[in-house]
């Protein structure tokens, strides 16, 4: 992806959104701060730096990414959620796996906790790997919180359960959103449309909405109703 002249800066604590076509660019924007890829040109920063000053393992001990298509490795369900936080206790890991909707299936399973998840998670549904993820990212406790699709492979009543405790989470630490379901995000402190490589938009959901028929924000939301832009 080819970003031209972006320029994005989120608060501490605040919770900015992406949102736009597939492929415009928002999934990019996760990597980059991730550090997943650098860019060719300009320069990413947390805290005034350079993230490139900053050592790798350091960086992302401060980062959860849950995305749509979460990674998990061939070790048991405890083992992945502990992920990252290895000194949780069992009260920790069961609590976060309750508000990520997890627990239920988990403890439905015969091997409970203690199921191994086969290579990348193979022998779990897309929906129950988010859900691990999620309670991942909830044990963690980051700093910032990186969701991309985050709950794309769910229904809407697990949608619903999960989008609750993320907002709970959500409160006071720094949140980017990529999100499938425009509704799943307009409580954002600021929400930026991206199209082409460039940010086109931002503002607040009401904000953005109050710009009508002429806002790329107002046409995604009429779009994903199924009328006509």
């Amino acid at each position: 992806m080819i970003f031209q002249g972006l320029s994005l800066r989120i608060e501490a604590g605040k919770t900015v959104a992406l949102v736009g076509q597939s492929g415009s660019g928002k999934s990019t924007i996760i990597g980059l701060i991730e550090r997943f890829y650098d860019p060719i040109k300009g320069t990413v920063l947390i805290d005034e730096q350079d993230i490139k000053s900053y050592n790798l393992r350091d960086l992302r001990s401060h980062i959860a990414l849950v995305s749509q298509e979460p990674t998990l490795f061939a070790g048991t369900i405890h083992e992945n959620i502990v992920y990252g936080n290895e000194n949780a206790t069992e009260s920790e890991i069961r609590k976060a796996a309750i508000l990520a909707n997890a627990h239920e299936f988990i403890s439905s399973l015969k091997n409970g906790y203690q199921t191994y998840c086969g290579e990348r998670g193979v022998q779990l549904s897309g929906g129950q790997k988010q859900r691990i993820a999620l309670a991942r990212a909830i044990l963690k406790n980051p700093s910032i919180l990186l969701l991309d699709e985050a709950t794309s492979a769910l229904d809407s009543v697990s949608e619903n359960l999960i989008q609750e405790a993320l907002e709970k989470m959500m409160v006071g630490r720094t949140c980017v959103i990529v999100a499938h379901r425009l509704s799943t995000i307009q409580k954002a402190d600021c929400i930026a449309v991206i199209k082409n490589g460039k940010i086109v938009e931002k503002g607040s959901h009401s904000q953005l909405l109050d710009l009508g028929n002429r806002g790329s924000y107002y046409s995604l939301i009429r779009l994903q109703h199924g009328l006509p832009s």
